[in-house]
């Protein structure tokens, strides 16, 4: 096991789409690499004793839209809530969860 990979956290990540409608997979940007996910709870992993930035954003082939921008720092809660907007349009919120 290489130094860089004992040195590492996690956090969890838990995403929410609305109740109505039909919504595309979220897209999850942790420190610059892109991960396609589906909705529900995920841990990621993230290096140790630096913030760690993170943007989701909902692609359906025509416009990103349901963006949201934050950063994960070590003193930090380790749960956190993303949910879509209502409509295909406009951001989505986080929250950090206790």
């Amino acid at each position: 096991m290489t130094p860089a990979a004992a040195s590492t956290r996690r956090f969890e990540l838990t995403l929410h789409k609305p109740l109505l409608g039909w919504f595309p997979k979220p897209t999850v940007v942790v420190n610059g690499q892109a991960q396609p996910t589906q909705w529900g709870t995920r841990n990621w992993k993230v290096p140790e004793g630096i913030p760690a930035n993170v943007n989701i954003f909902l692609y359906n082939r025509m416009w990103k839209f349901g963006g949201v921008e934050f950063t994960v720092d070590a003193n930090d809660g380790q749960k956190f809530l993303y949910r879509a907007p209502w409509l295909p349009l406009g951001p989505g919120k986080i929250r950090c969860i206790p």
